[in-house]
């Protein structure tokens, strides 16, 4: 995912975020740091909303059921995978990824799973615990290897 197809996406569920959390555009638009006219014109469309803009939605908002049905993942990843372009992430529990994710490697109790939407990568291990992901296979197949470097080792000095 882009920067810009996400804040087209973002742009595009405004008003359903703002009304997800019963506020009114004037609340919401203090809230984002934009005016109340800016947030009138990205809810009928007539602009879209910047990236700063995205990046507060998207954090504030993150437990937005809207947002999440929209990104088909957990927004704030969303952004930390488009900014950093991979994001090593202290082992955060996921869902299991049953419905959104493809498993496309499994070695040693960890799995290469590509979301089916978004298109992007991560690493879980066995209890789906996810420990990196990025919109690029090697970097994540690399970081397996890596992850799974370690984990002999630690193996072999027990």
């Amino acid at each position: 995912m882009t920067k810009e197809r996400l804040a087209e996406l973002t742009s595009q569920s405004l008003r359903l975020i703002r009304n997800e959390y019963h506020l009114s555009q004037d609340v919401f638009s203090e809230m984002i740091g934009i005016t109340k006219k800016t947030l009138v014109q990205i809810e009928k469309d007539r602009a879209l909303a910047s990236w700063s803009v995205v990046v507060a939605v998207l954090m504030l908002f993150s437990d937005s059921q809207i947002l999440k049905m929209t990104l088909k993942d957990d927004p704030a990843l969303v952004v930390k995978s488009i900014v950093f372009d991979s994001v090593a992430l202290p082992k955060s529990q996921t869902m299991g990824g049953r419905m959104f994710w493809r498993t496309l490697k499994t070695e040693s109790g960890f799995k290469i799973q590509q979301n089916y939407f978004s298109s992007h990568y991560r690493i879980v291990d066995g209890m789906g615990r996810r420990f990196i992901s990025s919109y690029e296979k090697g970097q994540v197949e690399s970081w397996l290897k890596e992850i799974l470097k370690e984990t002999s080792d630690e193996k072999e000095t027990e």
